[in-house]
């Protein structure tokens, strides 16, 4: 968006206001401001709404992390799935000509019995995380026919990069394997490493949520790479990108298995193709090699 010369206003939690290294680089942009808020905190949301009364909003914050929505269940749906409902009454009463952005999760597809899933996919939400995305989607749905307002939105499939945080999965193997390769760290602990993922950049993943947004008609596109990978290929493919056999450091916990296993998820994006001309430019080894050279720089 900066680089589109846009203002960009970000709302930041007072709890992640030390936690900006992701966005170092754009924090003395002069187009780029910092506003504090909280999605569970009605009135911070509808002060920023109802002062810049923006052009395009975006809400990419959510409480994304599957097993952590099992643990913190309530907190969990408020974030994800509750307050978009509060976003769009604020939008509706104090800022009508915004229009609006709500991406969900391939989650929402939990329990699919196709190897592909389109837009008419039924939603089969196998986690808290996943059903707070489906209400969300549900509110964007009802507030579009209701109001008429400028509604878009996505499902996007999973989007890694370097700034995700080590909990998940592709960072963990990417930042671990920089360790090994420095004699920082022995080995890599994991689950099941058997689960296929349709694995795409996040980078490319917002540039279609922009696209999206510039069409005239409010719509819900799948957004993927639509082919899937095992974990254990990332694994393999992250280690030999360092020249090191990945069963010598491999350990499997049991315990870090998920609760309910999702079906294997991967995006059909013939529609994103034909109306926006989505095209995953970051196959699965240039998005390793991206997030090797990241890491293997910071663990340096």
């Amino acid at each position: 968006m900066l680089k589109k010369n846009f203002k960009v206003h970000g709302l930041v939690r007072k709890s992640a206001t030390g936690n900006l290294g992701n966005i170092k680089s754009i924090l003395q942009n002069s187009n780029f401001t910092i506003h504090h808020g909280d999605l569970l905190d009605l009135i911070s949301i509808q002060n920023i709404i109802a002062t810049l009364k923006p052009d395009e909003i975006y809400n990419f914050a959510d409480q994304d992390h599957v097993r952590w929505s099992f643990e913190l269940p309530a907190y969990s749906f408020d974030v994800t799935g509750a307050s978009v409902v509060k976003i769009l009454e604020i939008i509706k009463n104090f800022s009508p000509k915004s229009k609006f952005f709500q991406p969900l999760s391939s989650n929402i597809f939990g329990n699919s019995k196709r190897k592909k899933q389109d837009e008419k996919e039924p939603f089969t939400p196998l986690s808290i995380y996943a059903l707070g995305k489906v209400s969300a989607y549900y509110a964007c749905e009802m507030y579009k026919k209701l109001y008429n307002m400028k509604i878009y939105g996505a499902i996007f499939y999973n989007h890694e990069s370097e700034f995700r945080p080590e909990e998940y999965v592709t960072r963990k193997i990417t930042k671990s394997v920089a360790r090994i390769f420095y004699g920082k760290q022995k080995q890599l602990v994991l689950g099941d490493i058997s689960s296929k993922i349709d694995w795409g950049y996040a980078g490319d993943y917002v540039e279609a949520a922009y696209k999206i947004m510039q069409l005239k008609n409010p719509d819900f596109f799948i957004i993927a790479s639509g082919k899937g990978y095992t974990v254990e290929f990332f694994l393999k493919k992250s280690f030999e990108y360092v020249g090191l056999d990945y069963k010598k450091y491999i350990k499997i916990d049991k315990k870090l298995f998920r609760l309910k296993k999702n079906a294997t998820l991967i995006g059909n994006i013939n529609k994103a193709k034909r109306f926006i001309k989505f095209k995953n430019k970051t196959n699965i080894n240039k998005l390793i090699a991206l997030m090797m050279e990241n890491d293997l720089k910071q663990e340096q």
